[in-house]
Protein backbone atom coordinates (compact mmCIF):
# COMPACT_ATOMS: atom_id res chain seq x y z
CA UNK A 1 0.00 0.00 0.00
CA UNK A 2 2.67 2.48 1.02
CA UNK A 3 6.06 3.03 -0.49
CA UNK A 4 8.64 4.30 1.98
CA UNK A 5 11.93 6.06 1.58
CA UNK A 6 15.06 4.32 2.96
CA UNK A 7 15.07 4.06 6.73
CA UNK A 8 17.79 4.79 9.24
CA UNK A 9 18.90 2.14 11.72
CA UNK A 10 19.30 2.23 15.46
CA UNK A 11 22.46 3.69 16.94
CA UNK A 12 25.72 1.77 16.74
CA UNK A 13 25.73 1.29 20.49
CA UNK A 14 22.25 -0.22 20.44
CA UNK A 15 23.14 -2.46 17.51
CA UNK A 16 26.21 -3.83 19.33
CA UNK A 17 24.17 -4.36 22.48
CA UNK A 18 21.56 -6.21 20.47
CA UNK A 19 24.19 -8.56 19.00
CA UNK A 20 25.59 -9.28 22.45
CA UNK A 21 22.14 -10.05 23.75
CA UNK A 22 21.26 -12.40 20.92
CA UNK A 23 24.51 -14.22 21.62
CA UNK A 24 23.18 -15.07 25.06
CA UNK A 25 25.21 -12.69 27.21
CA UNK A 26 22.30 -11.22 29.11
CA UNK A 27 18.55 -10.89 29.30
CA UNK A 28 15.56 -11.80 31.37
CA UNK A 29 14.59 -14.82 29.26
CA UNK A 30 17.91 -16.64 29.31
CA UNK A 31 16.46 -19.40 31.51
CA UNK A 32 14.45 -20.83 28.61
CA UNK A 33 15.30 -24.49 28.02
CA UNK A 34 14.22 -24.48 24.37
CA UNK A 35 15.32 -21.06 23.15
CA UNK A 36 14.17 -20.10 19.71
CA UNK A 37 12.64 -23.43 18.74
CA UNK A 38 10.63 -26.38 19.92
CA UNK A 39 7.08 -27.42 19.21
CA UNK A 40 4.32 -24.95 18.48
CA UNK A 41 0.55 -25.16 18.31
CA UNK A 42 -2.25 -23.99 16.04
CA UNK A 43 -4.00 -20.70 16.74
CA UNK A 44 -7.24 -22.61 17.29
CA UNK A 45 -5.65 -25.17 19.63
CA UNK A 46 -7.54 -26.08 22.78
CA UNK A 47 -6.10 -25.24 26.19
CA UNK A 48 -5.23 -28.91 26.92
CA UNK A 49 -3.30 -29.03 23.64
CA UNK A 50 -1.35 -25.92 24.60
CA UNK A 51 -0.72 -27.29 28.09
CA UNK A 52 0.77 -30.45 26.59
CA UNK A 53 3.13 -28.48 24.34
CA UNK A 54 4.49 -26.27 27.12
CA UNK A 55 4.49 -28.90 29.89
CA UNK A 56 8.28 -29.33 29.95
CA UNK A 57 9.21 -25.71 29.34
CA UNK A 58 10.76 -23.63 32.10
CA UNK A 59 8.91 -20.55 33.39
CA UNK A 60 10.12 -17.17 32.15
CA UNK A 61 9.70 -13.60 33.35
CA UNK A 62 9.67 -10.84 30.74
CA UNK A 63 10.09 -7.13 31.37
CA UNK A 64 7.05 -5.35 29.95
CA UNK A 65 6.69 -1.58 29.63
CA UNK A 66 3.01 -0.93 28.84
CA UNK A 67 1.21 2.30 28.21
CA UNK A 68 -0.01 4.18 31.27
CA UNK A 69 1.63 6.23 33.95
CA UNK A 70 0.47 3.80 36.64
CA UNK A 71 -1.49 0.54 36.90
CA UNK A 72 -4.59 2.46 37.98
CA UNK A 73 -5.05 4.86 35.06
CA UNK A 74 -7.63 4.20 32.32
CA UNK A 75 -4.78 3.75 29.84
CA UNK A 76 -3.56 0.74 31.84
CA UNK A 77 -6.44 -1.45 30.64
CA UNK A 78 -4.51 -2.52 27.53
CA UNK A 79 -1.48 -3.69 29.49
CA UNK A 80 -3.55 -5.55 32.06
CA UNK A 81 -5.61 -7.28 29.36
CA UNK A 82 -2.49 -8.40 27.51
CA UNK A 83 -0.73 -9.69 30.64
CA UNK A 84 -3.78 -11.55 31.92
CA UNK A 85 -4.28 -13.30 28.58
CA UNK A 86 -0.65 -14.47 28.52
CA UNK A 87 -0.74 -15.72 32.10
CA UNK A 88 -3.96 -17.62 31.51
CA UNK A 89 -2.92 -19.23 28.21
CA UNK A 90 0.52 -20.19 29.57
CA UNK A 91 -0.82 -21.54 32.85
CA UNK A 92 1.34 -19.01 34.67
CA UNK A 93 4.57 -20.09 32.97
CA UNK A 94 5.02 -16.69 31.32
CA UNK A 95 5.05 -13.79 33.78
CA UNK A 96 5.28 -10.14 32.84
CA UNK A 97 7.19 -7.77 35.10
CA UNK A 98 5.14 -4.65 34.36
CA UNK A 99 7.04 -1.35 34.58
CA UNK A 100 4.74 1.68 34.37
CA UNK A 101 5.33 5.29 33.45
CA UNK A 102 8.13 4.57 30.96
CA UNK A 103 10.40 4.12 33.99
CA UNK A 104 13.03 2.13 32.09
CA UNK A 105 13.08 4.15 28.89
CA UNK A 106 11.09 7.08 27.59
CA UNK A 107 9.44 6.66 24.22
CA UNK A 108 12.37 8.11 22.21
CA UNK A 109 14.71 5.58 23.90
CA UNK A 110 12.41 2.55 23.61
CA UNK A 111 14.16 1.23 20.49
CA UNK A 112 17.49 0.97 22.30
CA UNK A 113 15.98 -0.56 25.43
CA UNK A 114 14.24 -3.26 23.38
CA UNK A 115 17.40 -3.95 21.41
CA UNK A 116 19.75 -4.26 24.38
CA UNK A 117 17.38 -6.36 26.50
CA UNK A 118 16.41 -3.91 29.22
CA UNK A 119 12.83 -4.30 27.99
CA UNK A 120 11.38 -7.42 26.39
CA UNK A 121 7.97 -6.08 25.27
CA UNK A 122 6.79 -2.49 25.07
CA UNK A 123 4.13 -0.06 24.03
CA UNK A 124 6.08 2.02 21.55
CA UNK A 125 5.49 5.43 19.93
CA UNK A 126 7.54 5.30 16.71
CA UNK A 127 6.24 8.61 15.36
CA UNK A 128 8.61 10.34 17.80
CA UNK A 129 11.37 9.16 15.42
CA UNK A 130 9.97 9.73 11.92
CA UNK A 131 13.39 9.38 10.28
CA UNK A 132 13.65 5.82 11.57
CA UNK A 133 10.02 4.98 10.80
CA UNK A 134 9.12 6.87 7.58
CA UNK A 135 6.35 4.47 6.56
CA UNK A 136 4.66 4.71 9.94
CA UNK A 137 5.05 8.48 9.77
CA UNK A 138 3.26 8.35 6.41
CA UNK A 139 0.40 6.31 7.86
CA UNK A 140 0.11 8.91 10.61
CA UNK A 141 -0.97 11.37 7.91
CA UNK A 142 -3.70 9.03 6.60
CA UNK A 143 -6.06 8.45 9.50
CA UNK A 144 -8.78 10.92 8.52
CA UNK A 145 -10.66 8.50 6.25
CA UNK A 146 -12.63 6.77 8.98
CA UNK A 147 -15.72 7.69 10.97
CA UNK A 148 -15.56 10.31 13.73
CA UNK A 149 -18.20 8.54 15.84
CA UNK A 150 -16.99 8.28 19.45
CA UNK A 151 -17.16 4.48 19.78
CA UNK A 152 -17.70 2.87 16.37
CA UNK A 153 -15.34 5.35 14.74
CA UNK A 154 -12.53 4.32 17.07
CA UNK A 155 -13.25 0.63 16.42
CA UNK A 156 -13.32 1.08 12.64
CA UNK A 157 -10.16 3.19 12.58
CA UNK A 158 -8.20 0.79 14.77
CA UNK A 159 -9.21 -2.22 12.67
CA UNK A 160 -8.55 -0.67 9.28
CA UNK A 161 -5.17 0.82 10.22
CA UNK A 162 -4.09 -2.45 11.86
CA UNK A 163 -4.98 -4.39 8.73
CA UNK A 164 -3.21 -1.87 6.50
CA UNK A 165 -0.05 -2.08 8.60
CA UNK A 166 0.08 -5.87 8.63
CA UNK A 167 -0.34 -5.91 4.85
CA UNK A 168 2.54 -3.50 4.22
CA UNK A 169 5.91 -5.32 4.01
CA UNK A 170 7.89 -2.08 4.20
CA UNK A 171 6.24 -1.07 7.46
CA UNK A 172 6.97 -4.48 9.00
CA UNK A 173 10.55 -4.25 7.76
CA UNK A 174 11.06 -0.97 9.61
CA UNK A 175 10.66 -2.90 12.85
CA UNK A 176 12.55 -6.03 11.84
CA UNK A 177 15.64 -4.17 10.63
CA UNK A 178 15.97 -2.82 14.18
CA UNK A 179 15.76 -6.31 15.69
CA UNK A 180 12.16 -5.81 16.82
CA UNK A 181 9.15 -8.07 16.32
CA UNK A 182 5.85 -6.23 15.74
CA UNK A 183 2.97 -7.65 17.76
CA UNK A 184 0.56 -4.87 16.79
CA UNK A 185 2.40 -2.73 14.23
CA UNK A 186 0.01 0.23 14.28
CA UNK A 187 -2.21 1.36 17.16
CA UNK A 188 -4.44 4.37 17.68
CA UNK A 189 -5.00 6.17 20.95
CA UNK A 190 -8.12 7.81 19.56
CA UNK A 191 -9.19 10.67 17.35
CA UNK A 192 -7.39 13.96 17.86
CA UNK A 193 -8.84 16.96 19.68
CA UNK A 194 -7.34 20.39 20.36
CA UNK A 195 -7.37 21.18 24.08
CA UNK A 196 -6.54 24.73 25.26
CA UNK A 197 -6.02 26.35 28.65
CA UNK A 198 -8.18 29.35 27.64
CA UNK A 199 -11.34 29.47 25.52
CA UNK A 200 -11.18 29.83 21.73
CA UNK A 201 -13.91 32.15 20.50
CA UNK A 202 -13.35 32.28 16.75
CA UNK A 203 -11.03 31.82 13.78
CA UNK A 204 -8.78 34.76 14.71
CA UNK A 205 -8.06 33.30 18.16
CA UNK A 206 -5.68 30.70 16.71
CA UNK A 207 -3.25 33.36 15.49
CA UNK A 208 -0.01 33.14 17.46
CA UNK A 209 -1.18 30.32 19.74
CA UNK A 210 1.56 27.94 20.87
CA UNK A 211 0.22 24.44 20.12
CA UNK A 212 2.01 21.31 21.27
CA UNK A 213 2.25 18.74 18.47
CA UNK A 214 2.92 15.02 18.77
CA UNK A 215 3.73 14.15 15.16
CA UNK A 216 4.96 15.61 11.89
CA UNK A 217 1.44 15.89 10.46
CA UNK A 218 0.41 18.44 13.05
CA UNK A 219 3.13 21.00 12.43
CA UNK A 220 1.88 22.23 9.05
CA UNK A 221 -1.73 21.91 10.21
CA UNK A 222 -1.05 24.24 13.16
CA UNK A 223 0.81 26.68 10.93
CA UNK A 224 -2.05 26.73 8.41
CA UNK A 225 -4.33 28.41 10.98
CA UNK A 226 -1.70 30.88 12.18
CA UNK A 227 -0.57 28.95 15.26
CA UNK A 228 3.01 28.04 16.24
CA UNK A 229 3.74 24.30 16.64
CA UNK A 230 5.81 23.17 19.62
CA UNK A 231 7.15 19.61 19.60
CA UNK A 232 7.25 17.77 22.94
CA UNK A 233 6.44 14.39 24.47
CA UNK A 234 3.02 14.18 26.06
CA UNK A 235 4.65 13.51 29.44
CA UNK A 236 5.88 17.11 29.47
CA UNK A 237 2.62 18.63 28.25
CA UNK A 238 0.64 18.92 31.49
CA UNK A 239 3.18 21.23 33.12
CA UNK A 240 3.63 23.24 29.92
CA UNK A 241 -0.13 23.89 29.72
CA UNK A 242 -0.34 24.59 33.44
CA UNK A 243 2.45 27.19 33.23
CA UNK A 244 1.12 28.58 29.93
CA UNK A 245 4.37 27.70 28.20
CA UNK A 246 2.03 26.40 25.52
CA UNK A 247 -1.57 27.43 24.97
CA UNK A 248 -3.04 24.29 23.46
CA UNK A 249 -2.21 20.72 22.54
CA UNK A 250 -3.29 18.24 19.94
CA UNK A 251 -4.36 15.33 22.12
CA UNK A 252 -6.05 11.96 21.79
CA UNK A 253 -8.70 10.67 24.15
CA UNK A 254 -6.50 7.97 25.68
CA UNK A 255 -3.76 10.45 26.51
CA UNK A 256 -6.13 13.19 27.71
CA UNK A 257 -7.91 10.99 30.21
CA UNK A 258 -4.90 9.06 31.47
CA UNK A 259 -2.75 12.14 32.13
CA UNK A 260 -5.39 14.59 33.38
CA UNK A 261 -4.49 17.10 30.68
CA UNK A 262 -8.01 18.48 30.53
CA UNK A 263 -7.74 19.57 34.14
CA UNK A 264 -5.43 22.34 32.89
CA UNK A 265 -6.70 22.56 29.28
CA UNK A 266 -10.47 22.03 29.58
CA UNK A 267 -11.50 23.99 26.48
CA UNK A 268 -11.68 21.40 23.70
CA UNK A 269 -12.43 21.92 20.03
CA UNK A 270 -13.39 19.11 17.65
CA UNK A 271 -13.92 18.69 13.94
CA UNK A 272 -17.55 18.59 12.87
CA UNK A 273 -18.34 15.20 11.33
CA UNK A 274 -14.76 14.23 10.46
CA UNK A 275 -11.60 12.92 12.10
CA UNK A 276 -8.39 14.86 12.43
CA UNK A 277 -5.41 13.13 10.90
CA UNK A 278 -2.51 11.82 12.99
CA UNK A 279 -4.33 9.07 14.89
CA UNK A 280 -1.96 6.17 14.12
CA UNK A 281 0.74 6.92 16.65
CA UNK A 282 1.79 3.79 18.51
CA UNK A 283 2.62 0.11 18.31
CA UNK A 284 3.15 -2.95 20.49
CA UNK A 285 6.50 -4.63 19.90
CA UNK A 286 8.82 -7.29 21.27
CA UNK A 287 12.57 -6.81 21.53
CA UNK A 288 15.65 -8.84 20.70
CA UNK A 289 14.83 -11.47 23.35
CA UNK A 290 11.61 -12.55 21.65
CA UNK A 291 13.10 -14.90 19.07
CA UNK A 292 15.10 -16.65 21.82
CA UNK A 293 11.88 -17.82 23.44
CA UNK A 294 10.45 -21.28 22.74
CA UNK A 295 8.12 -21.17 19.74
CA UNK A 296 5.07 -21.97 21.86
CA UNK A 297 5.81 -19.02 24.14
CA UNK A 298 6.18 -16.73 21.11
CA UNK A 299 2.79 -17.93 19.87
CA UNK A 300 1.10 -17.37 23.23
CA UNK A 301 2.40 -13.82 23.34
CA UNK A 302 1.42 -13.12 19.74
CA UNK A 303 -2.09 -14.51 20.19
CA UNK A 304 -2.60 -12.31 23.26
CA UNK A 305 -2.72 -9.32 20.89
CA UNK A 306 -6.45 -10.02 20.58
CA UNK A 307 -6.72 -8.99 24.21
CA UNK A 308 -4.29 -6.12 23.65
CA UNK A 309 -6.55 -4.91 20.81
CA UNK A 310 -9.53 -5.04 23.15
CA UNK A 311 -7.60 -3.26 25.88
CA UNK A 312 -6.34 -0.55 23.55
CA UNK A 313 -9.87 0.34 22.45
CA UNK A 314 -11.23 0.01 25.99
CA UNK A 315 -8.40 2.27 27.22
CA UNK A 316 -9.30 4.84 24.59
CA UNK A 317 -12.97 4.80 25.54
CA UNK A 318 -12.37 4.75 29.31
CA UNK A 319 -9.80 7.54 29.06
CA UNK A 320 -12.08 9.62 26.84
CA UNK A 321 -14.82 9.23 29.43
CA UNK A 322 -12.43 10.47 32.14
CA UNK A 323 -11.37 13.37 29.90
CA UNK A 324 -14.98 14.47 29.39
CA UNK A 325 -15.48 14.46 33.15
CA UNK A 326 -12.20 16.35 33.74
CA UNK A 327 -13.11 19.07 31.25
CA UNK A 328 -16.55 19.59 32.77
CA UNK A 329 -15.15 19.68 36.32
CA UNK A 330 -12.59 22.29 35.27
CA UNK A 331 -15.23 24.57 33.81
CA UNK A 332 -14.60 23.72 30.18
CA UNK A 333 -16.32 21.60 27.58
CA UNK A 334 -16.39 20.37 24.01
CA UNK A 335 -17.18 22.59 21.03
CA UNK A 336 -16.91 22.20 17.27
CA UNK A 337 -14.21 24.20 15.58
CA UNK A 338 -14.98 27.23 13.42
CA UNK A 339 -16.05 25.94 9.95
CA UNK A 340 -13.49 28.15 8.18
CA UNK A 341 -10.70 26.84 10.41
CA UNK A 342 -11.79 23.24 9.86
CA UNK A 343 -11.82 23.73 6.09
CA UNK A 344 -8.29 25.12 6.21
CA UNK A 345 -7.04 22.25 8.39
CA UNK A 346 -8.71 19.61 6.23
CA UNK A 347 -7.21 21.16 3.10
CA UNK A 348 -3.78 21.01 4.73
CA UNK A 349 -4.34 17.36 5.65
CA UNK A 350 -5.05 16.52 2.02
CA UNK A 351 -2.02 18.53 0.87
CA UNK A 352 0.10 16.31 3.13
CA UNK A 353 -1.36 13.26 1.38
CA UNK A 354 -0.65 14.85 -2.00
CA UNK A 355 2.94 15.36 -0.89
CA UNK A 356 3.33 11.71 0.08
CA UNK A 357 1.98 10.69 -3.33
CA UNK A 358 4.30 13.11 -5.13
CA UNK A 359 7.28 11.68 -3.21
CA UNK A 360 6.20 8.14 -4.23
CA UNK A 361 5.84 7.15 -0.60
CA UNK A 362 2.25 6.00 -1.01
CA UNK A 363 0.02 4.76 -3.81
CA UNK A 364 -1.82 7.31 -5.91
CA UNK A 365 -5.16 5.70 -5.03
CA UNK A 366 -4.49 5.67 -1.28
CA UNK A 367 -7.67 7.63 -0.52
CA UNK A 368 -9.79 5.09 -2.38
CA UNK A 369 -7.98 2.20 -0.67
CA UNK A 370 -8.57 3.56 2.83
CA UNK A 371 -12.13 4.67 2.13
CA UNK A 372 -12.92 1.17 0.87
CA UNK A 373 -11.27 -0.34 3.95
CA UNK A 374 -13.29 1.95 6.21
CA UNK A 375 -16.48 0.77 4.49
CA UNK A 376 -15.46 -2.87 4.98
CA UNK A 377 -14.74 -2.47 8.70
CA UNK A 378 -17.84 -0.32 9.20
CA UNK A 379 -19.86 -3.30 8.05
CA UNK A 380 -17.97 -5.67 10.34
CA UNK A 381 -18.34 -3.33 13.32
CA UNK A 382 -22.08 -3.12 12.67
CA UNK A 383 -22.32 -6.89 12.19
CA UNK A 384 -20.65 -7.44 15.58
CA UNK A 385 -23.19 -5.18 17.27
CA UNK A 386 -21.11 -2.14 18.26
CA UNK A 387 -23.13 1.08 18.45
CA UNK A 388 -22.91 4.73 19.46
CA UNK A 389 -25.62 5.77 21.92
CA UNK A 390 -24.68 9.45 22.08
CA UNK A 391 -22.02 12.03 21.33
CA UNK A 392 -18.52 12.50 22.70
CA UNK A 393 -19.42 15.47 24.89
CA UNK A 394 -22.01 13.38 26.77
CA UNK A 395 -20.00 10.17 26.76
CA UNK A 396 -20.37 9.85 30.51
CA UNK A 397 -24.14 9.63 30.08
CA UNK A 398 -24.19 6.59 27.78
CA UNK A 399 -20.87 4.73 27.96
CA UNK A 400 -20.11 2.45 30.92
CA UNK A 401 -16.58 1.36 31.66
CA UNK A 402 -16.15 -2.40 31.09
CA UNK A 403 -19.45 -2.49 29.18
CA UNK A 404 -18.02 -3.29 25.74
CA UNK A 405 -15.90 -6.27 24.72
CA UNK A 406 -13.77 -5.48 21.67
CA UNK A 407 -12.19 -8.98 21.49
CA UNK A 408 -14.53 -10.22 18.73
CA UNK A 409 -13.30 -7.37 16.54
CA UNK A 410 -9.69 -8.09 17.55
CA UNK A 411 -10.18 -11.71 16.50
CA UNK A 412 -11.36 -10.59 13.05
CA UNK A 413 -8.30 -8.39 12.65
CA UNK A 414 -5.99 -11.22 13.67
CA UNK A 415 -7.67 -13.74 11.38
CA UNK A 416 -7.84 -11.43 8.36
CA UNK A 417 -4.46 -9.71 8.64
CA UNK A 418 -2.15 -10.70 11.50
CA UNK A 419 -2.39 -14.50 11.33
CA UNK A 420 -0.01 -14.64 8.35
CA UNK A 421 2.68 -13.12 10.63
CA UNK A 422 2.17 -15.53 13.55
CA UNK A 423 5.44 -17.20 14.66
CA UNK A 424 5.78 -20.67 13.11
Amino acid sequence: MLRSTPTTGVSAVAAIASLLFVSGCAGSVSNSNSAGGGEGFAYVASQPEVDAVIEDLDPVTLVYQPSGSSPDTPAAVAGHSFAEAIEERSGGKISLDMVWGQAIAGYPETNDALADGRIDIAYHVPIYDPAAYPTIDAYNKLTQYSSAAPLTGEAISQAMMSEAAWNDPQLIEEYEEKGLTPLSPLLSSGDYWIACNTPIAGADDWEGRQIRIGGTAQGPIAESIGASPVSMEYGETFEALQRHTVDCTFVQGQVAGSTGLLEVAPHVTLFEGHRMTGGATASHVAGSSFTDLPLAYQQIIFDAEVDMFHGQLASTMDSSLKAVQDARAAGGGFNTIDPEVQETMEQTQEELVDGLIADSRIDEDIREQLTSSADKWSGIVEELGYTDDGDLENLDEWYDVDSVDFRPLGERVLEEAALAHRPE
